[in-house]
């Protein structure tokens, strides 16, 4: 799992390549890095059959398009369905659709992560009535103003109503 959003250290697609050579116990990467290019270089010179998920539910699409091998969702715990539409979409090359339902969800993944995960997820999960948003310190739940643009967001994407 590459995420330097949360370990402050990136790991190269130097270093992704060198250990899905050399180790054959090394079948994948989640990656979320942030960096298409380095995204790109893994997936242009990574080994037949080692996986490239996208561990950035906004930039799923672009990484699908690369031929990556799907995703580990945050935004999927809210919106199976509509996110699901999106990637298999993505992984059928119907890009047309793909790109229609990464549009109808772009406020909602961006909104999600402005103040931090895993704030934004409980917010959109207490919206849904399915849990609520109680997080242990030091995190905290999102402010009341990103509250209302996730409401906003879900109700523009058509999930709930206003």
């Amino acid at each position: 799992y590459n995420v330097p959003g949360r370990t402050m250290s990136n790991m190269t697609a130097d270093t992704t390549l060198r250990l899905a050579r050399d180790f054959e116990n090394i079948v994948g990467i989640k990656e979320a890095s942030g960096n298409l290019d380095q995204i790109a270089m893994i997936l242009k010179h990574r080994p037949k059959d080692f996986m490239v998920i996208s561990g950035d539910d906004a930039l799923t699409l672009p990484i699908l398009a690369l031929g990556g091998d799907g995703v580990i969702s945050v935004v999927g715990n809210a919106l199976p369905t509509e996110f699901a539409r999106l990637v298999e979409a993505a992984m059928a090359g119907d890009m047309p659709t793909a790109r229609r339902e990464h549009f109808k969800l772009l406020e909602f993944m961006t909104y999600l992560f402005a103040e931090g995960n895993p704030g934004g997820i409980k917010e959109a999960l207490k919206t849904l009535g399915l849990c609520g948003n109680q997080l242990r310190l030091p995190l905290v739940p999102v402010s009341e103003a990103t509250a209302k643009k996730i409401y906003q967001a879900m109700a523009d994407a058509e999930v709930v109503k206003l």
